[in-house]
Parts: C-alpha cells; sequence; structure tokens
C-alpha cells in the first residue's frame, strides 16, 4: 500500500486509453512493472488528475422511488419514458381566432360562432367562413387548421376581418409538439433540476426513480484549528474550511457526514478514516497532506489505502491528493481555504457528480475576455487567479482581485470568475486575451 511507484504508471495509460477486460484497481497497479514518462507524483497535471480519479470511481447503483417534490439535486436511475402526448390535444399558441383556411378564395371575412377557452373540454367545430375566439392553450376546434392573434383582426359586429393571410397551420401546437408518447423525455443518468423536474410533471408522472444519495464523510485537521463558538488564541484560527465544504457539498445535494475537527493525532486520524470507510462512499478532509512535521495524514493513509497523487502542478492547490480506503474515495484538500476551494471545484466536484450517477455534466467552459491590467507569472503551474468580470463600453474585460494569496478567502468573495492561465504561459500583458472561467458554472 502507499503512494503508487513511478515505475508502475504504464498501466495506468493503458486504463484511461483503452477498454479493459478486467477493472484495474489501486492494489493491482503497484504490483504491475512499467513506466509512464510524464507521470509525477509530485506534480500531477490536472487533466491527467481528473482522467485518472474518474477511472477509478465506481458510480452508485442502488435504487429509490421518491416523490417528484423530494427529487430536485437527484439523479435518474431509469429513462423516463412518457405516458402521454404533451401537449396531449392540438391547442392555440395564442389569444386570437381559429378557422379554416379556404386558399381558393382567400376569404378574409368569417363568422364568429363561439368562445374556447383553456381547459375547455367541450367539442366544438366550425365550417367554412366561421371562426371560434379561442384563448390560449384552448384545444383547437374541429375543422380549424390555422389561428390568427386578435390584434391582425378588425372586429365588426359578430364578424371579423382578417388584416393579413397567416400561412395555413400558423400558431397552432400540435398535440405531441414537445414530448411524443412512448419517447424517452428523460435518459438515464440526468441531473434533475428545476426544468426537469417541471418536465416529468408536465407527463404527469408523480414519483420517479433515482440513485440512493452518496454519502460523504468530512473533517478538518490541525491542532491550531478551532470550532466556531470557541475562543481564539494567538496562534489559532477558525475553521473556515468546514463550513465552505459542507455549504459546496449541500449545493450538489450531498448527503454529509461531518466529522468535525481532528487534531494531529495519528491514532486518532487513522481511527476516524477506517469509521469514515466503512460508511460513506467517499471522504474529504482538509489540511494535513502537507510535508509538515505534524502532518500524518500522507503517513495513515499509506497505512490503510492506495494513494494515486499527493500534489498537483497547480497554483492554488498544489498539496491535493486523491487515493482510496477499501471502497471509498480520499479526497485530500489542502488547508488553506482558497485552496481547498479551487481543488474542491475543479477537481472534487466532478467526480462527485460522477459517483453519485450522473452522465451528462460538462464541466464548465472556459471564455476568451481582454485582461485589463498586467499580471506576473511563471511558467510552469496551471493557475487559478480570482477575477473580476466587467463590461465596459469596450466590452467584457477581467482583471484580478487586489490579493492572490491561497489564504485570502476574502478573494472569493470578491471574484465572479476564475482566470485560468496555462501551464506554461508566463506573464499576461494589459489587452491580452485570458481564458476565464465563470464561478456561476462551476455549481
Amino acid at each position: 500500500m502507499g503512494l503508487i511507484p513511478l515505475a508502475t504508471l504504464w498501466t495506468i495509460l493503458r486504463v484511461i486509453s483503452k477498454p479493459m477486460t478486467k477493472k484495474i484497481t489501486l492494489k493491482d497497479l503497484s504490483n504491475e512493472p512499467g513506466c509512464l514518462a510524464e507521470y509525477d507524483p509530485n506534480a500531477m497535471k490536472i487533466e491527467s488528475a481528473k482522467k485518472l480519479i474518474h477511472s477509478f470511481i465506481n458510480p452508485i447503483k442502488a435504487t429509490e422511488s421518491i416523490k417528484l417534490i423530494d427529487s430536485l439535486n437527484r439523479v435518474l436511475a431509469d429513462n423516463l419514458v412518457s405516458p402521454i402526448n404533451v401537449p396531449n390535444y392540438d391547442n392555440s399558441a395564442m389569444d386570437g381566432f381559429a378557422y379554416k383556411s379556404n386558399p381558393k378564395d382567400n376569404s378574409k371575412i368569417f363568422k364568429i360562432t363561439s368562445t374556447v377557452l383553456a381547459g375547455n373540454i367541450s367539442k366544438s367545430s366550425l365550417k367554412n367562413g366561421e371562426a371560434i375566439k379561442i384563448m390560449t392553450g384552448g384545444k383547437i376546434p374541429e375543422g380549424a387548421d390555422s389561428v390568427i392573434p386578435i390584434e391582425l383582426t378588425t372586429l365588426s359586429g359578430n364578424n371579423i376581418t382578417l388584416n393579413e393571410l397567416p400561412k395555413t397551420g400558423a400558431n397552432i401546437r400540435k398535440a405531441g409538439e414537445d414530448i411524443q408518447k412512448g419517447n424517452i423525455a428523460l435518459k438515464k443518468g440526468t441531473y434533475l433540476r428545476p426544468a426537469e423536474i417541471g418536465l416529468i410533471a408536465s407527463v404527469g408522472i408523480e414519483k420517479v426513480k433515482v440513485y440512493k444519495e452518496i454519502k460523504v464523510a468530512f473533517f478538518s485537521t490541525g491542532d491550531e484549528v478551532v470550532r466556531l463558538g470557541t475562543a481564539i488564541k494567538s496562534g489559532q484560527v477558525y475553521d473556515s474550511n468546514h463550513h465552505t465544504i459542507s455549504a459546496m457539498l449541500q449545493r450538489l445535494g450531498i448527503n454529509c457526514i461531518d466529522l468535525g475537527i481532528i487534531p494531529d493525532n495519528k491514532e486518532l486520524i487513522k481511527k476516524t478514516l477506517i469509521k469514515s470507510a466503512k460508511t460513506a462512499d467517499a471522504i474529504i478532509t482538509s489540511g494535513g497532506v502537507s510535508v509538515g512535521q505534524a502532518d500524518y495524514m500522507k503517513e495513515v493513509l499509506g497505512e490503510l489505502g492506495n494513494v494515486l497523487f499527493w500534489k498537483l502542478s497547480i497554483k492554488p492547490g498544489k498539496p491535493m491528493a486523491y487515493g482510496k480506503i477499501k471502497s471509498a474515495s480520499y479526497f485530500g484538500l489542502p488547508g488553506n481555504p482558497v485552496a481547498a476551494m479551487v481543488t474542491f471545484y475543479q477537481l472534487v466536484q466532478p467526480a462527485l457528480k460522477y459517483l453519485k450517477g450522473e452522465l451528462n455534466y460538462l464541466p464548465p467552459p472556459t471564455i476568451k475576455v481582454k485582461c485589463s491590467v498586467n499580471i506576473n507569472k511563471k511558467p510552469g503551474r496551471l493557475e487559478f487567479q480570482r477575477g473580476v468580470l466587467s463590461r465596459g463600453k469596450d466590452g467584457l474585460s477581467v482583471k484580478p482581485t487586489s490579493s492572490q494569496g491561497s489564504a485570502i478567502l476574502s478573494s472569493m468573495t470578491e471574484a465572479n470568475c476564475f482566470i485560468v492561465l496555462d501551464l506554461e504561459s508566463g506573464s499576461i500583458k494589459k489587452g491580452d486575451e485570458v481564458k476565464i472561467q465563470l464561478m456561476n458554472g462551476l455549481i
């Protein structure tokens, strides 16, 4: 057990590049010879880290049926087939008059015979030269093939004159136009947002089959970390990471197992990880994965499980770990709060979404905008600088927040985007284009 030797990582390349007949585990990798020149456990590239994490996660398979009203942020466990057409009848797309067009004489004058309101299920019909006043959503009368908006007509007693002739079929929503009976309305693995919940309701389904919620245990480490409500002393810090991680998990609809703060005690850390691995699908810790004298996490994880990497070639967030303890995935986040948030959003969030069965998740895209100031950067690490995107007379532009330290949590509250500076890029000049990632797109 422990960190995977450099000489064994050739197998990893096979795992992520082609299908395997046998599931390769981290333990298998540690026993197989080979080499992978670009693998560096002390500076894993973020894209390689994402692929490797993905290859060692087994999405949840347990399912349950729940009420639709309770299904926000859950993931569909089966294809959802519509039992009805939506809409289930031809209806008017607007307030107007339903009539039957007659291309032969292009008549523009029609006699109004009745009115159809939305929800009126009584049968109505019309003949040539007749029109029925109809409201939005009203059922199209038998014999009608077009609807003209009220504002395009002139009313005179019981007659209307069409001020123009719409195309035949205009302004009619056909049965099944949105969803057809027997078709798949939503695919297995779909994450249920408000739009999906509304769509399910539109086909009349009250209960849905979803994957069971995954359980994520999390705790902070460090003798210097204290709970809120405790009088703070010189040399101590309040545990902001605890609340930040909890909030990020809750926004994903995760079932959280809150284990609080564990002091820098090897046996306590070991017992906590063993307990967590028995009850949780994933474990997240904050702090203790660096190289400090009292950072026991690396040593303990080497005894309990298999670890893929300890460091990433990113800034902030270099001291981040990923591994497995039994069947539970382990994510060791940095202790500095900004670094913890960056690594969570960039690596942990996609992994947890996959773990909970979500198949259609796409990472937020990057867009290019002009930088309004100079930015100093040295090649060698992918940087996620906190940025402020704004719109001026010349269009969109971005600049970094005033402070970029990995412990400056206020930089995250000031920012609305990440400025993504590539691994090999150097300093940026004012007016250069840079890639940004909108923070709202991350959650």
